[in-house]
């Protein structure tokens, strides 16, 4: 199992978010994490890379218990992070925010450093002929491919993303989530936190579903997708609704389509979480 999560218990000062959560991913897998806007996604990603405290509970990664480490020393483990609103680095250009992403193994091998350049540009390949231009300058779509690009220049075992779709033209967002997807069946292992049920349904291999810091379903994408508690309005509309109506650039209209998740992977029905 790449990443093991047992009854997590995090919040901010005297403030608790998360309350118990149980989360699992194993090797190369997509697990989404869904819910409606205050349910703890962003605290709980936040928890696992080491941003906030862990009050209660285990983490572990790849086998490896790092309940309690700092970011840097998780980023060392295997798990990179992805942060809500992209944050690149907008004055620097697009290689040097590649380099700072690789950071954690700048003792390791140039050889490994290389291939996880090229690994990022194969992915992303408008990005290439980007390399020497300022981050800030990039559209919407290309900056969220950069921050995805710089999280794999930390080689992880676990990438986790939060809200990967946010502003960004539906075919935008098929184009990203088609390159998660890619990532997951080459064996990388990935938490994918999203607002964007559609899109998150399309391509993951089992969905969590969480609701005032606890996880409350989980299962198959298939068996969520027509459980009323889901698709009749548990996320306020989000699973209805079409993918994020926000105006990019037209340069950005190229898209792919959303991977498919594979055949046989996750549950076969959905579970409710007491």
């Amino acid at each position: 199992m790449s990443l093991e999560v047992r009854g997590l218990h995090a919040g901010y000062g005297r403030l608790a978010v998360l309350h118990g959560i149980d989360l699992s991913a194993g090797d190369g897998e997509l697990v989404a994490v869904i819910g409606a806007n205050g349910a703890g996604k962003t605290t709980l990603l936040r928890a696992l890379s080491g941003l906030l405290p862990v009050t209660a509970g285990t983490v572990h990664l790849t086998g490896t218990d790092v309940t309690g480490y700092g970011p840097e020393k998780l980023a060392r483990t295997g798990l990179a992070h992805v942060p809500e609103n992209r944050l690149v680095f907008p004055s620097l250009s697009v290689a040097d925010n590649l380099v700072l992403g690789g950071y954690t193994r700048r003792r390791g091998p140039a050889s490994a450093r290389t291939e996880a350049r090229d690994r990022a540009m194969a992915l992303f390949p408008r990005l290439e002929p980007r390399l020497e231009q300022a981050a800030g300058t990039l559209s919407g779509g290309e900056q969220q491919m950069l921050a995805i690009a710089r999280g794999l220049m930390a080689q992880p075992r676990v990438l986790v993303l939060d809200e990967p779709s946010v502003g960004l033209a539906p075919r935008l967002v098929g184009e990203i989530f088609s390159a998660l997807g890619q990532l997951r069946d080459d064996g990388l292992t990935l938490v994918v936190v999203e607002q964007n049920a559609r899109a998150a349904f399309a391509v993951a291999d089992r969905v969590s579903v969480m609701d005032r810091g606890r996880v409350v379903l989980e299962g198959d994408p298939a068996a969520l997708s027509t459980d009323p508690r889901v698709s009749g309005g548990f996320l306020g509309g989000g699973f209805a609704a079409d993918a994020d109506a926000d105006v990019a650039p037209a340069a950005e209209a190229p898209g792919g389509t959303p991977a498919a998740p594979r055949s046989g992977s996750g549950a076969t029905r959905a579970t409710e979480r007491t």
